[in-house]
């Protein structure tokens, strides 16, 4: 199935498992991304479905964490860059001038490739500090309880339950990455961006980290970049491959499907070249 053909699994149109808030789909299309005057990611039509996981992959500068930032609108955070085409959120454009990009955000969180809880927040902090910014003010007992379901959700409260008032950079690596998934989950988002979750991690933790992800995915609509191969073949139920030409060119959507279709009988012959080892 080819990058054109936007919808590789039919819409997921059952009962919502989330008390509050609904794991949403996006529709991209058309969409060109700059840099100022550079194109660095053209003509990307996608569907990315609720309540499953979809892995970005591809060779290092192709556009995956471009076109990643530009799902919650972080892209136009960067000086001069700018967006062409549409990028809908269960059919509402993000990019439309009525759309405020801070609600786009807390609706569309984001994990980084580093772990980066707040230094100089404790681990209680850390997991609320996205709802001390978007909501109103709320009872200690309700924070209380919604920092430990997150931290639950995480994997995380068993191991920091007696520790909420230290910091959170004094946290193992892989700890301090399921902080950062608590903290982004806290706050419901309708999707969850992860850049890269586990590059800074060992495999333990890694695989910690892939586990929670498959548990996420009957919360959330996950997208993550990953450059390892194995992890979106482990991770992933749909899988797009970007790609490059000679340098200078932008980056393109060359195929999207079903993960087990992309490693082992993909439509192109760049991406089974990818996937196989022989470039990239």
């Amino acid at each position: 199935m080819t990058a054109a053909a936007a919808d590789p699994v039919p819409a997921k149109n059952g009962p919502t498992v989330r008390t509050t808030g609904v794991a949403k789909r996006i529709d991209v299309a058309d969409l060109n991304i700059y840099y100022g005057a550079f194109l660095a990611v053209k003509d990307v039509t996608m569907r990315i479905q609720p309540n499953k996981v979809t892995a970005l992959i591809g060779s290092s500068g192709c556009g995956k964490s471009t076109f990643l930032r530009s799902l919650n609108r972080m892209h136009e955070l960067i000086p001069g860059a700018s967006v062409e085409g549409s990028v809908l959120l269960d059919g509402r454009d993000i990019y439309s001038p009525s759309m405020d990009p801070v609600s786009v955000r807390r609706q569309i969180g984001m994990v980084f490739q580093s772990p980066n809880p707040f230094p100089t927040m404790s681990v209680y902090d850390n997991t609320a500090a996205g709802l001390k910014l978007n909501s109103k003010r709320m009872k200690r007992d309700q924070m209380d309880a919604i920092v430990e379901k997150a931290l639950r959700g995480a994997h995380l409260w068993d191991e920091v339950k007696d520790r909420l008032d230290k910091p959170g950079s004094g946290l193992s690596g892989g700890q301090q990455q399921r902080l950062c998934i608590a903290r982004a989950t806290a706050v419901e988002p309708d999707v969850l961006l992860m850049d890269e979750p586990c590059s800074a991690l060992d495999p333990i933790a890694t695989l910690a980290i892939e586990d929670l992800i498959e548990e996420l995915k009957q919360k959330f609509t996950i997208v993550i970049v990953t450059h390892n191969m194995q992890q979106a073949a482990r991770a992933s139920d749909i899988t797009g491959f970007f790609n490059i030409g000679q340098s200078g060119d932008p980056g393109i959507l060359i195929e999207l499907d079903e993960t087990d279709k992309i490693f082992s009988n993909p439509a192109h012959k760049e991406t089974e070249d990818y996937v196989s080892g022989r470039f990239g």
